[in-house]
């Protein structure tokens, strides 16, 4: 793991984004719509954001209507060896006029990388290499990453500021975060400073016995490490993915765009505090 991540600094006088890496080990607990969701939130508090997909499943690009296969340009290309960051960023950042953030589109390729990259010196800090040249110009980067432990994953926590894990409240979700738990430690041994976390409780339903057990646990395990904010159970987050749309274009007063208002709050008065 030292061979992959190397020297990381990072120069404190220059503002930059605050880069939160969206990530769980679990498929289905609300992590795409916690990146987009999250990010429109962030930008109506007068934030600017830039969304990257980092998932080769693409669900974050497919939900924009941007497509695999009409893409040409993507998180992909900046980790090529070649890659001239200033130029990629020009190319790869995408704009929608129905979304107040940036998006970078995701491609089956990134599943590649792994291989791709198995022979190359510090293959954990490309993301974080990649991003100096972006950082300046947005107060918040979001990273949508891959299910599974790999590069892309480590990449995107190594770069990260904050980690945010999306639980679902039942049981086996919660078994699904113990992946996840383990690889931070793993990096928190080759870091210079350790991996900070904060889960975030998903698909909540107040009125089912398990959900609230659950959540009681989440809290009691996890301490000040959980958000206050909990997203409840709600259709117009369906609604706005078959529209291609996030869920403030559906429904602005809807009970899941106020709790990811509330979110956005939170996580501003956090960094400031």
């Amino acid at each position: 793991m030292e061979n992959d991540i190397g020297e990381i600094s990072v120069d404190d006088h220059m503002e930059r984004a605050e880069v939160i890496a969206i990530a769980n080990q679990k498929g289905g607990v609300g992590k795409t719509t916690t990146a987009l969701t999250l990010g429109e939130a962030l930008t109506r508090c007068d934030k600017k954001v830039l969304v990257i997909d980092l998932d080769p499943h693409a669900n974050a690009s497919v939900h924009l209507s941007f497509f695999p296969e009409t893409v040409t340009m993507t998180a992909h290309n900046l980790f090529f060896d070649d890659a001239n960051y200033k130029t990629v960023w020009l190319q790869i950042v995408q704009k929608r006029v129905d979304v107040g953030f940036d998006f970078v589109p995701a491609c089956i390729r990134l599943s590649e990388l792994e291989n791709d990259l198995k022979d190359r010196q510090n293959k954990g800090i490309v993301l974080s290499n990649a991003l100096e040249g972006i950082s300046d110009q947005y107060d918040y980067i979001l990273i949508d990453c891959p299910p599974h432990v790999g590069v892309l994953l480590v990449n995107a926590i190594v770069a990260s500021d904050l980690v945010l894990i999306p639980i679902q409240t039942d049981f086996l979700a919660l078994y699904g975060i113990r992946l996840l738990f383990d690889t931070i430690k793993v990096l928190n041994k080759v870091l210079p400073s350790p991996v900070k976390f904060k889960a975030l409780p998903t698909m909540y339903d107040g009125r089912a016995g398990a959900c609230r057990k659950i959540l009681n646990l989440i809290r009691r395990k996890l301490k000040d490490r959980v958000f206050s904010t909990v997203v409840h159970m709600d259709t117009k987050f369906r609604e706005a993915c078959a529209s291609g749309k996030v869920i403030y274009a559906i429904d602005e007063k809807s009970r899941g765009a106020l709790e990811y208002m509330q979110l956005a709050r939170e996580i501003i008065r956090n960094e400031n505090a």
